[in-house]
């Protein structure tokens, strides 16, 4: 089965009703005799796709707005688009309830320092401002390196560029509590290459807001 991508929505959800995803699923006490599961764009507009299926059959949901109505005893009925206003009459107030989704960034840091490039440094205060844009923010930053330098001297590298995101959002009033700052060193390269390789996209910190 694929695994879905995007937001699918339940309203009535039956016994018996498998939808293949590891998308956000909204159910709703109301019981119409017939279920209904519709795809819906992620945050940043993506679309994936959907296996929706019972032991009568399946379809597959894999373009905005794809629903699919199902009886108890019925295969899932003909894939069909629903249009913004039915999504908002059926989904609004539980769409509206959820937390924004989790925003990230990119920031690249120079050869063997702690020091942000100026194009990073600038995008900070992107950073800063999509913390507030959160009631009770959580911060995860992680550190990266590119693999010139030992395994082990790399781990300590890229912690230190973490903490120094860390402080950054700390001085700009984030409480430290909402931080987690963590190092993966070289372990988790954004540009594969061999080792001993200077690769300025892998020496960054990953920033994480949710």
């Amino acid at each position: 089965m694929k695994q879905a991508r995007g937001v699918v929505v339940l309203l009535a959800v039956a016994a018996g009703l498998n939808v293949a995803c590891g998308a956000l699923r909204f159910r709703t006490p109301q019981r119409t005799g017939q279920d209904l599961v519709v795809l819906l764009p992620d945050a940043p507009g993506t679309v994936g796709a959907a296996d929706v299926s019972n032991p009568s059959g399946s379809v597959e949901l894999d373009t905005a707005r794809a629903s699919s109505r199902i009886r108890a005893g019925r295969a899932p009925g003909a894939v069909s688009e629903l249009s913004e206003a039915e999504i908002q009459r059926l989904f609004g107030p539980a769409l509206a309830a959820q937390p924004p989704a989790p925003i990230q960034f990119t920031l690249n840091f120079r050869f063997d320092s702690e020091e942000l490039t100026d194009e990073s440094r600038a995008l900070t205060t992107q950073v800063l401002q999509a913390v507030k844009n959160y009631p009770v923010p959580r911060v995860t930053v992680i550190g990266h390196t590119d693999t010139t330098g030992s395994t082990s001297s790399n781990i300590e590298l890229g912690l230190r560029r973490a903490n120094v995101v860390r402080s950054l959002l700390i001085e700009t009033g984030v409480e430290a509590t909402a931080i987690d700052a963590a190092s993966h060193g070289e372990a988790a390269l954004l540009v594969p290459t061999a080792d001993e390789v200077f690769e300025p996209r892998n020496r960054r910190v990953d920033v994480t807001v949710r």
